[in-house]
């Protein structure tokens, strides 16, 4: 049997980073209705890029849906120093993904959890008889890297991939995909506002992870620790749990995919459609890099 290689992306991430990447200077290119379409355009364009790259047999797109999950209401502080999204953006989160509809890719996401926690859960559905490669910006998804699991993030400049595997994981990273969860439990995360505790950065819970492994074993060997961090432990030993939990991703959200529904088969003639709708110039030029890959055979 022919193993499946498929790609799941993170939407959002995409269409955030597409998004600043081409208004910065006020391009929002508005179409002839008045609607802004630049995050999508650039989501496109990495989107097809990462296909072009990768070359997977299967797709799927995967959306965060809303901002209220079960991690706000674990802790109210949870991603709340994020600013609301700019008007330019807002009509683009349904466009995007009729969008992404019309190249028959699927738009997998689930109210009260996160895309990471769809990533996670079909991450961990499929891998077992496929390989599985996860397009984000987000390093928070290096924690599902193992056994056929990839995670490919995206770096400054249009095609400039970082991918990370079970065989370079430790070399790169100087921990287990595992132990990423308990970092962020020490160090906290300014990007979703949650503290870990209070006094220790990345440098110290590296070290302290590297020496114990888990926070469990740390706190089981409190004693054998600085004066200095043992207080920091105690004083927020509740908000240490808490942050653990939050950064950790769910791999059991009930949503599901077939693969075969994900398919990657390009139509050409249907996603120009679609494009054409939203007036954009030289959309040939935007679809050139899988063009190549339309007749390929899983």
């Amino acid at each position: 049997m022919t193993t499946k290689k498929v790609l799941l992306v993170d939407g959002m991430a995409l269409l955030f980073r597409g998004f600043f990447a081409t208004s910065f200077r006020g391009n929002f290119m508005y179409n002839s209705k008045g609607v802004p379409t630049n995050g999508v355009y650039q989501f496109l364009r990495y989107l097809t890029d990462a296909i072009h790259t990768f070359e997977p047999s299967h797709v799927v797109c995967c959306w965060d849906m809303g901002s209220k999950t079960f991690r706000t209401e674990m802790y109210n502080g949870y991603k709340a120093n994020r600013d609301e999204p700019p008007v330019e953006l807002i009509p683009q989160f349904d466009l995007v993904k009729e969008v992404v509809e019309s190249f028959d890719i699927p738009n997998i996401g689930l109210e009260n959890f996160e895309a990471d926690d769809c990533m996670g859960t079909l991450a961990n559905m499929y891998n077992p008889e496929n390989d599985v490669f996860i397009l984000s910006g987000d390093q928070d998804l290096l924690q599902l890297v193992k056994e056929n699991i990839r995670v490919i993030i995206m770096r400054k400049g249009q095609g400039n991939y970082e991918v990370f595997d079970k065989d370079n994981f430790y070399e790169k990273k100087a921990l287990t995909p595992a132990q990423i969860i308990d970092l962020k439990g020490l160090m906290g995360d300014s990007s979703d506002n949650y503290p870990g505790v209070k006094g220790i950065g990345e440098k110290t819970a590296l070290k302290l992870l590297q020496e114990f492994g888990t926070i469990d074993e740390l706190v089981n060997n409190i004693e054998k620790l600085p004066k200095g961090v043992q207080n920091k432990l105690q004083t927020d030993m509740d908000m240490l749990y808490l942050s653990r939990t939050l950064a950790e991703i769910k791999c059991d959200v009930p949503i599901s995919c077939d693969l075969e529904d994900s398919k990657w088969n390009f139509k050409e003639e249907k996603v120009t459609s679609a494009l054409d709708k939203l007036e954009w110039k030289h959309v040939d030029r935007l679809l050139a890099p899988i063009k190549d890959q339309t007749s390929v055979s899983f």
